[in-house]
This record gives C-alpha cells, sequence and structure tokens, in this order.
C-alpha cells in the first residue's frame, strides 16, 4: 500500500470506529491529524506515516475495540491482529503520548512493551506534539492547556489524572524537541 494509500485507509477506518459511537474523540483524532500535516516539512518520508498513525492514534476507545480499557494496547492489538496496518503505525499508536507510564501505573507496561517495540524517538515525539495541542473537538490547543484539561476532566487523583501530571514533564520536553526541529526548517535557506 502506498504511503497515501495508507492515508486515506487510515482515515476510513478511523472514522468507521469512531464518528458514530465517539464523534468528539473523532474530530479530536481528525484535529491531531490536522496537526500532523502542519509539521509534515520535519517528518520527510514518514509525513504520511505519521499522518496515519495521528488519525488512528485514539481508535482504542471504540467500544468495539476496549478490552483492556487502555486505549493505547486495545487499538494496537485490533491494528496488528485484524486490520493488517504498518507496523510502525501500530508501534505509534500503541506509544502515543507516553503510553508507557499510563501502561505502568495499569500494570500493563510489560505487556505493551513486549508486543510493541517503540517507534524512533523522533516520530513518538511528533505524534505527542500533535495529541497535547490538539483539544478534545479538534481545535489547537497547547500542551499546558491540555495537560489541566485532561486532569480536570478524569480528575487529579485518577488514573488518568496521576499518570498526566506524571507525564506533563515529558509532554513538554517532546513539544520543545519538536518544535525546535520546525525552527531550524524554517531557518534553512530556500
Amino acid at each position: 500500500m502506498s504511503t497515501t494509500g495508507q492515508t486515506e485507509w487510515a482515515y476510513s477506518l478511523a472514522e468507521s470506529l469512531l464518528a458514530e459511537p465517539l464523534p468528539r474523540r473523532w474530530r479530536h483524532s481528525v484535529g491531531v491529524a490536522e496537526r500532523a500535516r502542519s509539521i509534515a516539512p520535519i517528518l520527510g518520508a514518514d509525513a504520511d506515516l505519521l499522518e496515519a498513525a495521528a488519525v488512528l492514534h485514539d481508535i482504542g476507545y471504540s467500544p468495539d475495540l476496549a478490552k483492556t480499557g487502555f486505549h493505547p494496547l486495545d487499538g494496537a492489538r485490533y491494528l496488528r491482529d485484524v486490520a493488517g496496518a504498518d507496523e510502525r503505525v501500530i508501534r505509534l499508536v500503541a506509544h502515543h503520548s507516553c503510553a508507557w507510564m499510563e501502561a505502568e501505573a495499569r500494570g500493563l507496561r510489560d505487556e505493551l512493551e513486549a508486543e510493541f517495540p517503540r517507534e524512533h524517538p523522533h516520530l513518538t515525539d511528533a505524534l505527542c506534539y500533535c495529541d497535547m495541542n490538539t483539544t478534545p473537538h479538534g481545535g489547537p490547543t497547547n500542551p499546558v492547556d491540555r495537560v489541566n484539561e485532561i486532569a480536570g476532566r478524569y480528575g487529579p487523583d485518577s488514573l488518568i489524572g496521576t499518570f498526566i501530571r506524571r507525564a506533563e514533564p515529558e509532554i513538554l520536553a517532546s513539544t520543545a524537541r519538536v518544535l525546535e526541529r520546525v525552527a531550524a526548517v524554517k531557518r534553512q535557506p530556500m
């Protein structure tokens, strides 16, 4: 499958799994994919790969896929076992936005890492940047407001609230690394 074909396939699959049962989650996923397109200049040949992973990153929330209750793992397993997705897309979905920290809190870190090796750090940074710069409704935001929104939605003492606060320094570092790469590309002479 061509990379462009992979991206079209990813949008179609994500829409079929999210649009009707979870319309807000679908709008968020489309927004994350829009952020991925906005940083395409730093991604080179991996731009379409990241856009595909961005639109698919939250499919594990779909009621049809939710098995463990840990959406990165549920989504990655579906992409591997049912959808036959590209291995790199699967790994990005499995490890998006510091998923290893949430997996650890859920007692699933060994399972996650045994099944799905991490993708290249520049791509995991890029997907984290896209996710954490997108509101639940798909609009642009910044990672500090996004972390606060997540902690507020789930509650500060919940598993998700605790995880997102623990992950915040890495989320901010990922965003900074992406912004440094974007700035470096903009500084290059035409």
